[in-house]
């Protein structure tokens, strides 16, 4: 089969490469999926430069989701129960940039027929995300501001959204200026760009002076600083990636008498840690929010896999809206 493959962490137009591999068979407890298509997400990016929380060994395949047919399974019933089925292809180890991946059966998870193979590809990441921050971790309230970094990305948008769908106010915060009055015909309360001054200057004159209570950032560095200064007392700031790969610098005297709170979040951990009755609920939701319109990603390119040098350098592109899909034709 062939199979995007990189030997040393680097910039990905340069170091990923098209083989030819052979084809994995499914052990104890797993199953082998004939992959349709995989989205180009920046934890992807960010495995293949070396600065994801954990790096594969080398020479290693990139992917973390995807949609495909389980075309055979290894002993045990699960496996035996998704075979022949269309499933979201929930690679935890990597590997989904390739025309077949072997995964835990437990991680195949059947999708509706109704839901299109685009939003398969993308249905796990971005909007279990979501779902988690904004109902679970931070559990935003009807009517409060949250306030998002990056907000132009795909996730930010997914939060804009749900905030119009939950009763939230969402107050996004991007780069560019001309990425605002998109954002707010999106349904975004306010956008503001850190290019016309301060974002916490700009945060607290929409905010009434008090700052928002909620906050999300997967910038760091100055990006996330800001974030952090804008919030009200008691804010929390949850941090979902470091793009920048930067330390957020922090004045003690924020956390200390302003009792402003910083927290991680790792998809993966959460997950892990629903019951199995939870997690299903997780996917029901997205489900159902996926066929609202509400956690829909927007696809901004599709390629095959032997154009995956173009297709990473699209994924980073600026101004660039919706999300790079591959898409596969594999011989069965």
């Amino acid at each position: 089969m062939k199979a995007v493959v990189f030997e040393r962490f680097g910039e990905p137009s340069e170091v990923v490469e098209i083989r030819d591999v052979p084809l994995p068979e499914p052990g104890p407890g797993e199953v082998r999926v004939r992959m349709i298509a995989t989205p180009v997400n920046p934890s992807d990016i960010l495995v293949v430069r070396g600065r994801y929380g954990v790096l594969p060994k080398l020479p290693a395949t990139p992917g973390f989701e995807g949609v495909g047919i389980v075309d055979k399974a290894g002993p045990g019933l699960l496996g035996r129960w998704v075979e022949g089925k269309r499933v979201a292809v929930i690679n935890s180890a990597g590997g989904n940039w390739a025309e077949y991946a072997v995964i835990p059966a437990r991680q195949a998870r059947p999708v509706p027929a109704d839901i299109p193979d685009d939003q398969v590809a993308t249905f796990f990441v971005n909007p279990a995300t979501v779902i988690a921050l904004a109902r679970h971790v931070l559990a935003v309230p009807k009517g409060e501001w949250l306030l998002i970094s990056a907000a132009g990305s795909t996730l930010g948008r997914m939060l804009i959204r749900l905030g119009r769908h939950d009763g939230f106010r969402t107050l996004g915060v991007v780069r560019r200026p001309e990425a605002m009055e998109e954002l707010r015909r999106l349904g975004a309360d306010a956008v503001v760009s850190s290019s016309e001054g301060p974002v916490e200057d700009q945060v607290r004159a929409i905010t009434g002076g008090k700052g928002p209570r909620f906050a999300l950032d997967p910038v760091g560095g100055e990006a996330g600083a800001a974030i952090f200064r804008a919030m009200g007392d008691g804010g929390k700031l949850v941090l979902y990636g470091s793009l920048t790969g930067e330390p957020i610098p922090v004045d003690p005297r924020q956390v200390i008498s302003a009792r402003k709170s910083i927290q991680g979040f790792w998809l993966g951990h959460w997950m892990r840690e629903r019951s199995i009755p939870g997690a299903l609920l997780v996917f029901r939701q997205i489900a159902n929010l996926i066929r609202a319109g509400v956690l829909e990603s927007e696809i901004g390119g599709r390629y095959p896999l032997e154009q995956i040098r173009e297709a990473v350098t699209q994924a980073e592109a600026v101004g660039r809206s919706g999300k790079v899909l591959l898409e596969f034709n594999p011989k069965s």
